[in-house]
């Protein structure tokens, strides 16, 4: 039985990063200011040209979002709230903006901020949720319990918002059952979107000091590559959206002795999906040999968009698929699908068996 998925919906944000404003603590983890590579909050006019400057270089009915990103929105100040959504209005009156989304912390949401933030056209709101583990989340500074995050994502969603969460995989007494099990409790919650970012060492935070001491040791590349791959086939097999995997790699936290340990790399998303093909082909290859036998020569089948995906990494998928096999050619499809793999005998011009991303992860877990 074929299972559908649906499909991303392309829209643009319009990101205004508010580092620190209305934080009123500071996670082992954290420097919004490194992150960011900017060291103050914007005013209302610097607001104002960020979306015209956007406004520019975004085609014609697009669907455009004023994303406030960096703090925690709903801690700040009320005035200070209201004053950055006032200056979004005439954007979405005018229809050049489709909504606002804003990211807060779970401990920051009641239902006077829900209706306030409704009034002003909020459509998103994302939770810096991390972990749904509480051991993880007292080691990490968060100071709040899983079930504070439960109570603000079900009030979120009572109240018609969209609800993303962001979650951090690698923090402090985290391991690699925690991060699957927060991803089980994170798709009960039916959020429309998440982010998953692998924990960094950023320079002078307390994760830092802990890192020197001996008291941390961040996950390996390959682990965070693998765990993503993991808690993303497991969002996308019940529709829930990964938008991004991996923090942005801006200039400053490319900057020397920004990043002092951790599983950084300026296209982590990119490696985690090839990791998902590197699996997805040795499960077609394994299930072509099932139904037509062992073949020393195959011909490996995917779409012309997705080949730099399954060559992976300096050719890593292919010299694993070569390890295996006498010869492995691989051949582009330019048309229909995407994140699909066929698979046929040595000669073959078209493939014999084809898995889909949606056939994968069903007949993986079967």
């Amino acid at each position: 039985m074929k299972k559908s998925f649906k499909h991303e919906i392309k829209h643009y944000n319009i990101p205004i990063f508010i580092p620190h404003l209305g934080c009123p603590y500071e996670c082992i983890y954290c420097d919004q200011k490194k992150i960011t590579a900017q060291q103050n909050a914007p005013d209302i006019g610097q607001v104002i040209h960020t979306i015209e400057d956007y406004l520019q270089t975004i085609p014609s009915g697009a669907e455009v979002d004023v994303a406030f990103f960096g703090g925690n929105f709903t801690a700040v100040d009320k005035k200070v709230q209201r004053d950055y959504l006032y200056a979004v209005q005439p954007y979405l009156q005018q229809g050049k903006v489709n909504c606002i989304r804003i990211s807060t912390r779970p401990d920051c949401i009641d239902e006077p901020v829900l209706d306030m933030l409704a009034y002003y056209g909020v459509r998103m709101i994302e939770l810096g949720v991390q972990s749904l583990d509480e051991r993880v989340l007292l080691a990490s500074s968060r100071n709040y319990k899983p079930e504070d995050v439960l109570k603000s994502s079900r009030l979120i969603k009572e109240k018609g918002f969209e609800l993303g969460i962001q979650l951090m995989i690698g923090l402090p007494r985290d391991s690699y059952d925690s991060d699957i099990e927060t991803a089980r409790k994170t798709i009960a919650m039916r959020p429309q979107e998440v982010r998953i970012y692998p924990t960094l060492v950023i320079a002078d935070t307390a994760l830092d000091s802990m890192w020197k001491r001996g008291d941390y040791n961040p996950l390996s590349l390959e682990e965070a590559i693998c765990t993503c791959a993991e808690m993303f086939l497991m969002m996308q097999k019940e529709n829930i959206r990964v938008i991004r995997m991996g923090l942005y790699a801006g200039e400053e936290l490319r900057r020397d002795g920004v990043v002092q340990a951790g599983p950084f790399h300026p296209s982590f998303g990119e490696l985690v999906e090839q990791e998902i093909f590197k699996q997805q082909a040795l499960f077609a290859l394994r299930r072509f040999n099932q139904l037509f036998g062992y073949h020393p020569e195959i011909n490996l089948h995917v779409n012309s968009r997705d080949i730099s995906k399954m060559v992976g990494n300096k050719q890593k998928n292919l010299r694993l698929l070569k390890q295996e096999l006498d010869v492995v050619k691989l051949k582009a499809d330019p048309t229909g699908e995407r994140n699909w793999v066929g698979i046929s005998a040595g000669g073959a011009d078209k493939a014999q068996l084809i898995i889909s991303r949606a056939d994968y992860i069903i007949m993986r877990d079967s």
